[in-house]
């Protein structure tokens, strides 16, 4: 008789381990999947910007530097390998890209033309991805960190090798407030 609840208490403690465990496998990869979406959304505003480039080139040929800064800060991206190389990429690309559109405003013509106004509604909407996907993966890092950070998960995430992971995090250049002229 107590060999039989002995069992019964071992077999219901390794089936709450077993159900720690792929839940934590679960969350990770919701975490893998949401920096794929990221990925997905990036790629499609990195697709998006050779266009926009080369409709700005025929208006503004002598804003040759900022061109080339936004296709550097393009290419920084695609060479970055770790989520926080990639966000300090995204975020100098963000940047490059407000002084393109700020391009614009200096070139009547440009700003007037079916081709960039099509480009830069494209990229908007593309922005707007971007930011949601963004809020969505800090979320489910946030979800998976808190997991393996709770008992007893703390203990079946430390014997397997279960890390945190980074938080897709904004350059503080960004946080700074707009300045519009009049």
């Amino acid at each position: 008789m107590w060999i039989i609840i002995i069992v019964a208490i071992v077999v219901v403690i390794l089936l709450a381990l077993i159900g720690l465990y792929n839940n934590l496998v679960s969350l990770k990869m919701r975490v893998k999947n949401a920096w794929a979406q990221i990925d997905t959304q990036l790629k499609r505003r990195f697709d998006l910007i050779p266009n926009l480039v080369e409709t700005v080139k025929g208006y503004a040929a002598h804003e040759k530097e900022t061109l080339e800064k936004v296709v550097e800060a393009r290419n920084t991206y695609v060479t970055a390998s770790t989520v926080e190389e990639k966000a300090e990429a995204n975020n100098q690309l963000t940047s490059t890209l407000k002084n393109l559109f700020a391009l614009s405003e200096a070139y009547p013509d440009l700003k007037a033309n079916e081709n960039f106004l099509a480009l830069q509604t494209e990229l908007s909407g593309t922005e707007d991805k971007i930011a949601y996907s963004r809020q969505f993966y800090n979320d489910t890092v946030q979800m998976y960190n808190t997991a393996i950070m709770k008992f007893p998960a703390n203990i079946i995430s430390g014997m397997f090798g279960f890390k945190e992971e980074a938080f897709f995090k904004i350059d503080e250049s960004e946080k700074e407030p707009v300045k519009v002229q009049f």
